[in-house]
């Protein structure tokens, strides 16, 4: 028995050495407070009665807790070593008796031993990048894109050479991105040791917050703890109060992500930043020198992108798909989110149809559900609403541009007011119900249009796409079951739940309370609204939908709720669907973005990263040509100029054809989109194809009520 007791204590001897940082950082371990013991058992009761998912705290949910709490402080498996998972095992079983007493001494012990394992991490990472010249880029290995999965590294050895992986990668991505070595090892050194700086700096509300939210995610991905200091930047961002660029921003890896792009907003406007964009750099005025911000903390990249009216921020951004060594500067002139910003707008189209008729048909892009909910409360008569925009707008096309059509664009609308999505279905049903809300408690509520009254009931096509959300994904499924036009596009987003805010003693924690419903009892939530006519995706719905969000609430029905039904029926819609699939063959925009989706697939599915520097470039060059060649493809088609072989970050620009279209409206209050030439938008015009197919040959039968 002695060897073995001997073993195990040089064991703990060579642990214990490991884990002293060498450049003698001094690690004071974080210890929770009394405020927070008391605010844990708060959320857990508050869980336990309002959270729409019901969920045992149990061992069940302590395993699960344990195994999530690791993963959001090592998603890679990169810190922790497999002794370390040993030891912690014994808290396994024991999270959800600690939490109902408020014990949140297991956490803070695991964190203490990341934030030493971190601290040493990022030592050894500086110290690398002293001597870069003694990485060999021609060196045949690979670098394991995702180790999520992968087992916990079980000697120092194996860890040591993974990290060597991951600076070499980070700096040859730097030297292909056209650094010198030296530059590229200044660089990280200097993200290294921010990293580091930071990692000191965490606090014990920073901690609770983690560790909270590891518990949060268990329920949904929709629930989050706020600490006091996020609350106070949520509510901001909630009342859009600060100026900034209008992005909805999240933290990735050590990455900010942009989760969604606010329409309206200033970043919507300058046209080039898109969602899944990831921001490595961050830059204050046209002068200004870039910040590396890979590792910072969320609110702190926040921070440093708001700021003053009419300021300019630059992003150094990683391209939505795209590796690391591929990068874009994008220059945004901060500005306040406008109500008027995001007002419906119309305009009109024009198509010859197979008589040689031209004929006219609407649009309306509706770009959010909003409410000037102050103006209302004021008994302002001309309060700004969705329901009240889009039915001018309306009532404008038939009257005035005399068109047979309506087309309702919900692409890229994330949703908003409830209130407005069953108001502005009432546009277009004589009466009826809309949705249908399910409270945790399994109550059923019902909202619709309960009194009868003028509608337009001409020809109706409605567009979404996979970022079409909540309150669009009501207007569209409940128009659907009505069957009172054709949905075209993508299959929607997927949120079909609704959350609620409630203080905290420190902070305030948002739940989902309730699901939403559509009146034939299917659940909007995971699934959204799949399109009777499918155009093909510009999103990877892996990345992009609730459906890529981890412990998403699942699709379910309810009882469906009796309702009146219009004319759109299968067959009409099955010819339609014929022509436009025959209509779309060889058409040059529908071709790249199928092309593109597949080429982003492929990439996707890479698991490993050359670093053999002449490998990772030809993998670079070989993804830019593929981009090009087919965005030439498609100006060719058009007509329009090919971009030139030696223009190497082109085909970052041009993904922004999915769109068809790339914003070129400045950040401006004087400048009106009248003043801009607008390029044709082929989703829409294909929309209007359908709606042509569909209801033209009968609108006799459908005239517009007055």
């Amino acid at each position: 028995m002695l060897p073995q007791k001997i073993s195990k204590l040089l064991m703990s001897a060579a642990f214990i050495l490991y884990l002293t940082p060498s450049f003698g950082v001094e690690l004071t371990p974080l210890k929770p407070s009394t405020t927070q013991e008391i605010t844990a058992i708060e959320i857990l009761e508050k869980l336990k009665i309002y959270h729409f998912n019901r969920i045992s705290v149990d061992d069940t949910l302590s395993e699960q807790l344990f195994d999530a709490y690791l993963d959001s402080l090592d998603p890679n498996r990169s810190y922790f070593v497999q002794q370390d998972i040993a030891e912690f095992s014994k808290y396994r079983l024991s999270f959800d008796d600690m939490l109902k007493r408020g014990d949140l001494s297991a956490a803070f012990d695991i964190f203490n031993r990341y934030q030493q394992r971190f601290v040493s991490r990022e030592e050894k990472k500086i110290a690398l990048l002293d001597q870069p010249e003694n990485f060999d880029f021609s060196r045949d290995e690979l670098l394991q894109i995702d180790r999520s999965e992968a087992e916990w590294i079980d000697n120092e050895e194996l860890l040591e050479d993974l990290w060597r992986r991951n600076v070499k990668y980070q700096l040859l991505s730097l030297k292909l991105a056209g650094k010198s070595l030296e530059k590229a090892s200044q660089q990280l050194q200097k993200r290294f040791k921010n990293n580091l700086e930071r990692s000191i700096q965490i606090s014990a509300e920073d901690v609770f917050q983690l560790f909270m939210n590891s518990l949060t995610s268990l329920y949904d991905p929709h629930t989050s703890y706020f600490s006091p200091r996020t609350s106070e930047n949520f509510n901001i961002s909630m009342s859009l109060s600060l100026e900034g660029i209008g992005a909805v921003l999240q933290r990735e890896d050590e990455f900010t992500k942009v989760s969604s792009i606010v329409k309206g907003g200033p970043a919507d406007k300058q046209g080039e930043l898109q969602t899944s964009d990831r921001i490595v750099s961050v830059a204050q005025g046209q002068e200004g020198e870039f910040v590396d911000v890979v590792g910072w903390r969320l609110d702190e990249v926040v921070d440093l992108i708001r700021g003053p009216k009419d300021s300019v921020v630059k992003l150094e951004v990683i391209p939505s798909g795209q590796d690391e060594t591929q990068r874009k500067t994008i220059a945004i002139t901060r500005n306040k989110v406008k109500l008027e910003d995001q007002s419906s707008k119309k305009k009109v189209i024009e198509l010859v149809d197979n008589g040689g008729v031209s004929r006219k048909y609407g649009v309306v892009q509706i770009p959010a559900f909003y409410i000037d909910f102050e103006a209302l409360r004021n008994g302002d008569p001309e309060y700004k609403s969705t329901t009240r925009d889009v039915q001018n707008l309306i009532n404008q096309l038939l009257t005035e541009d005399q068109v047979e059509g309506i087309i309702i664009d919900l692409r890229g609308n994330g949703g908003g007011s409830l209130q407005e999505a069953n108001a502005l279905t009432g546009l277009f049903i004589e009466a009826g119900p809309t949705v249908q809300i399910r409270r945790s408690s399994n109550r059923v509520i019902r909202q619709g249009k309960p009194v009868p009254s003028a509608y337009y009931d001409g020809p109706l096509v409605v567009v979404i796409d996979r970022l079409s959300a909540s309150a669009s994904e009501i207007f569209a499924g409940a128009i659907q079951d009505y069957k009172r036009g054709i949905i075209v596009g993508e299959q929607s987003f997927g949120k079909g739940t609704v959350q609620s805010l409630a203080e905290l003693e420190s902070g305030q924690i948002k739940m989902t309370e309730s699901k939403f419903y559509r009146i034939s009892g299917e659940s909007t939530q995971h699934r959204g609204v799949v399109p009777d006519i499918h155009f093909p995706d510009n999103y990877n719905h892996d990345d992009v939908g609730e459906s890529a969000l981890e412990k998403a609430l699942p699709w379910d029905t309810i009882n469906p709720v009796r309702h009146p039904v219009y004319g759109v029926d299968m067959a009409m819609i099955k010819a339609a669907e014929t022509k436009h699939n025959a209509r779309i063959v060889g058409h040059p925009d529908f071709d790249f973005v199928k092309q593109r989706y597949a080429i982003m697939q492929e990439r996707a599915h890479r698991e490993f990263i050359p670093l053999k520097e002449d490998k990772l470039k030809a993998q670079r060059e070989n993804d830019r040509k593929a981009l090009r060649e087919i965005e030439n493809v498609r100006r060719a088609a058009k007509g329009e100029e090919l971009l030139p072989e030696d223009e190497p970050e082109q085909d970052d620009e041009s993904s922004d054809a999915v769109a068809a279209t790339e914003s070129t409206q400045e950040n401006s209050d004087d400048q009106s989109e009248k003043e801009q030439p607008e390029k044709p938008d082929f989703v829409v015009e294909e929309a209007a194809h359908i709606l042509q197919d569909a209801f033209i040959k009968i609108s006799s039968q459908l005239a517009v009520k007055e």
